[in-house]
């Protein structure tokens, strides 16, 4: 019995092959566009891919080219081609702006950008590529219906972008290289006013400033005990209630013990 069913599966998937070789090979592009279409329907993207494909250029100009074209488009995005996808969605709206769907395609563009943003750890420039397409889709259609899942979408990439700063910064901090690494919070903080990691990076800035001053030569650790205690100041004002209050304060009170012995 097992064998028997094997063997009619086995002439099922020669039959579809062999449907869809002669279907490729064919000249009826409308017949080709039907069975496009049914493959995309049945989620078999690789096959309707290849025939969209030489449809593209067959029916350029013509009234069929714009659905080609968008399920070409989407095809790509099934496939978690997500460069090849943005650039066709993108340039499907470019080519059919009075189009019903250039809206979702403009969307689609930049949401495969997001897609295609890596891990943290990573360069960051498709992240900072998505946050810019979908702010520019912000804009062009204020109205969309998709307009608060573009925000949270950003949201979310400016969190990676945020969190990528923290690690950038913690990276000199961990290595003792303290003046790079206030230098580098200062940007992260000019960056990213608005973080989730504002205290942190704060308290980090202050311990950096206090371990600078403590291995400073003699002439520069006044100096530089001072701007620790100007950087606590700053902390407590911002984070009075903070976990981190009662290092901060132990580093405060030796920078200033330290300033009177120097």
């Amino acid at each position: 019995m097992i064998i028997f069913y094997t063997l009619i599966f086995s002439t099922f998937i020669i039959c579809s092959c062999s449907e869809y070789q002669r279907i490729l090979k064919g000249s009826d592009y409308d017949k080709k566009l039907e069975k496009a279409k049914e493959y995309y329907d049945k989620k078999d993207y690789a096959r309707a891919l290849s025939l969209l494909e030489e449809l593209l250029s067959i029916f350029k100009g013509t009234s069929k080219a714009e659905e080609v074209y968008f399920l070409y488009s989407y095809c790509h995005y099934h496939q978690d081609n997500y460069i090849l996808a943005g650039y066709y969605f993108q340039d499907f709206s470019r080519t059919f702006p009075n189009s019903k769907h250039c809206e979702e395609a403009e969307f689609m563009g930049a949401y495969c950008y997001y897609l295609d943003s890596p891990d943290f750890s990573l360069d960051q420039e498709n992240t900072v590529k998505a946050i810019q397409e979908l702010q520019l889709f912000i804009n062009r259609h204020p109205e969309s219906g998709r307009l608060k899942e573009a925000n949270d979408l950003i949201d979310q990439l400016r969190y990676k972008l945020e969190t990528k700063a923290l690690y950038n910064s913690k990276l000199y901090y961990d290595m003792g290289d303290y003046k790079a690494a206030i230098i580098s919070f200062k940007n992260a903080l000019k960056d990213f006013p608005d973080t989730r990691y504002r205290e942190e990076i704060m308290f980090l800035m202050l311990d950096a400033s206090y371990l600078l001053a403590t291995n400073s030569v003699t002439e520069k650790r006044i100096e530089r005990f001072q701007v620790t205690i100007d950087n606590f100041h700053a902390f407590r004002n911002e984070f009075p209630s903070s976990k981190m209050m009662n290092k901060a304060e132990k580093i405060y009170s030796e920078s200033k013990y330290q300033i009177t012995v120097n």
